[in-house]
């Protein structure tokens, strides 16, 4: 017989929660900081460059994310570099991240009407300071929804983590699970968590959705 789900096997889920949400808040600004250095080689002048990031962004969108965390932890340690399986899973997802969100964000630097690049080069702005100030704050705003949206699906996709040894929640409530032998609850409950974490970012993201559209009608 297992154990009774108690104070002990809750504390124990709480734990895994900390690991996804840290996990998510690692690979989200990582990849953020990425992901805009992704977007603005995307709608660079450099056709090298834009072409060296599209492959970039067709190998970690084109390939599934639990074969690219077997690569970063399996494959690195194959050539003599181990990592511990946090750093492994974090590195995986920032660089899964930085694809995405530097998608995302070409996407809403492109949708700019032409007229604010033009205007921007009118006042004598050069590239960074036309960038900074003009075009990339409108252009977050326009992709905020998007963003928020994967950063939910961000969070549930760290249960991918568990395959290379990451305690995260879902691995934690497996673990709980074989130890109360009662899958059904226990996993109800990690369900839940991951609603109570997830509904509220998506809700606000479409808040903000819709908040966009009533200002650009």
């Amino acid at each position: 017989m297992g154990n009774s789900f108690g104070l002990g096997e809750l504390g124990f889920l709480i734990q895994g929660l900390k690991w996804t949400v840290l996990l998510a808040a690692i690979a989200f600004i990582g990849g953020g900081i990425g992901g805009l250095g992704v977007a603005l080689a995307r709608t660079s002048t450099s056709w090298g460059l834009r072409r060296a990031m599209a492959g970039y962004i067709a190998v970690f969108q084109g390939t599934p994310l639990l074969m690219q965390l077997f690569v970063i932890y399996y494959g690195l340690a194959l050539i003599g570099l181990t990592l511990p399986a946090w750093l492994a899973v974090a590195i995986a997802f920032t660089l899964h991240a930085s694809a995405f969100l530097g998608e995302i964000w070409r996407g809403a630097i492109e949708a700019l009407p032409k007229g604010q690049f033009e205007a921007a080069r009118a006042l004598g702005l050069h590239y960074v300071p036309q960038m900074r100030d003009v075009i990339l704050p409108q252009a977050l705003r326009i992709a905020l929804p998007a963003t928020i949206g994967f950063l939910v699906q961000l969070i549930k996709g760290t249960s991918l983590a568990a395959i290379v040894g990451f305690i995260e929640l879902a691995r934690a409530g497996q673990i709980v699970s074989n130890q109360t032998y009662a899958p059904l609850f226990v996993f109800t409950v990690v369900g839940a968590i991951y609603f109570a974490l997830c509904w509220p970012l998506s809700l606000y993201g479409m808040h903000i959705e819709n908040r966009i559209s009533r200002t650009a009608r």
